[in-house]
C-alpha cells in the first residue's frame, strides 16, 4: 500500500530574472512502512522533494497525496493540521527549540496536538529511553553534543506516531560513528512502529541503509 503518491510534480522558484526549476514532472510511490532515501548532489532537487511531500511547499503543478490525503488540495490550515498529525520531520540543523529541556522538546508535538501533560511526559521519558537520552532529559540543547541533539530531534519526529518521518540529511552534522547509531535507532523504529522514513542525502552511508535507493538530479528522478 502506498503512503506517498506524487504524480507529474512540478516546482519552479524566482531567482532574480532567472526560474530555476527544482522538481520537473516528478512521479513517485513510497510503500507504507519504507525506509527510502533520496539521493542526489547538492540542488539536485531533494529538499524540495521532501518539503513538498510534508506540506511545507505547494507544487506548481501535479497531485501529492500522503496517508491517504490529497495535500497538493489542501489549504495553509489544512496542512498545518496534517503535518500536525501525520508528518514527522528531522531537520539538518536538528531545529529544537533552544530554551526548552531536551524531554521538553519531546513533548512539543504532543502539546500541539492538546496530549494531557502527563500522558506526553511519559511517552517522552519512554522514547528518550529508547534513545539512550533518558538521563540528559532535562539538559537544554547547548549542552548537548550534535549526536544527542539529532537524536532528541528524531525522538520529537517518532513520538507523536506519525504516518512517516522526512529526514534532510539527518547525519550531515555526525561523525560516522554516532550517523550509524542514529541510523540504527531509525531503523529499529520504524521496524517496530511501522513508520515510513523518507531520507535526502548524499551520505553513501544512509544509501546502505536504505531499504530503496531513489536518485534524483536537476529535478528529475533516475530511479
Amino acid at each position: 500500500m502506498s503512503i506517498v503518491e506524487l504524480k507529474q510534480v512540478c516546482k519552479t522558484f524566482r531567482q532574480g530574472s532567472t526560474t530555476i526549476t527544482a522538481l520537473d514532472n516528478v512521479s513517485l510511490d513510497v510503500e507504507e512502512g519504507g525506509f527510502i532515501a533520496l539521493a542526489g548532489p547538492s540542488g539536485s532537487g531533494k529538499t524540495t522533494l521532501l518539503n513538498i511531500i510534508g506540506g511545507l511547499d505547494n507544487a506548481d503543478s501535479g497531485h501529492v497525496t500522503v496517508a491517504g490525503s490529497v495535500i497538493s488540495a489542501m489549504n495553509a490550515s489544512q496542512l498545518a493540521e496534517m503535518r500536525l498529525r501525520k508528518v514527522g520531520f528531522v531537520f539538518q540543523a536538528y531545529n529544537l527549540v533552544p530554551v526548552l529541556s531536551a524531554v521538553e522538546n519531546v513533548e512539543y508535538v504532543m502539546q500541539l496536538q492538546g496530549v494531557a501533560a502527563a500522558e506526553r511526559r511519559k511517552r517522552a521519558m519512554v522514547v528518550l529511553d529508547k534513545m539512550g537520552l533518558a538521563d540528559k532529559c532535562h539538559r537544554r540543547p547547548a549542552t548537548l553534543s550534535g549526536g544527542q541533539q539529532q537524536r532528541v530531534a528524531v525522538a520529537r519526529a517518532i513520538v507523536a506516531d506519525p504516518a512517516i518521518v522526512l529526514a534532510d540529511e539527518p547525519t550531515a552534522n555526525l561523525d560516522s560513528s554516532t550517523g550509524r547509531d542514529l541510523l540504527d535507532l531509525m531503523k529499529r523504529m520504524s521496524l517496530e512502529k511501522g513508520v515510513t522514513f523518507i531520507f535526502s542525502t548524499h551520505d553513501t552511508m544512509v544509501m546502505e541503509y536504505a531499504e530503496r535507493l531513489v536518485w534524483i538530479r536537476d529535478g528529475r528522478l533516475l530511479g
